[in-house]
């Protein structure tokens, strides 16, 4: 490993350039909705093309969802949880910081 610090130190550095908590909160919260319809979808037992049948996805989108890679819109999300039988809640929460 280098003197840079390895891992940490690289990760502080970039957590300290312009953008980089926004992107990092985009990406977590691809990746907590991917995980949620994913544990949804395989609690209903359905594989990935099942569920893009359901939601007028095509099974490469529904993948690239479930792994975070996307952040779909709106009405992606709504037929979504229709096609899953559950019901879309969005909303706002209070933060642990003021902006």
């Amino acid at each position: 490993m280098s003197d840079s610090g390895g891992w940490a130190a690289m990760r502080e550095r970039r957590m300290g350039e312009p953008g980089a908590a926004e992107a990092y909160d985009a990406a977590r919260l691809a990746f907590e909705l991917g995980r949620s319809a994913r544990e949804l979808r395989e609690r209903r037992g359905w594989s990935q093309t099942e569920l893009a049948k359901a939601s007028g996805m095509t099974q490469s989108a529904v993948a690239r969802f479930e792994a975070g890679g996307t952040v779909p819109t709106l009405p992606v999300l709504e037929r979504l949880a229709t096609a899953l039988d559950v019901r879309l809640k969005v909303g706002f929460e209070q933060g642990g910081e003021a902006a």
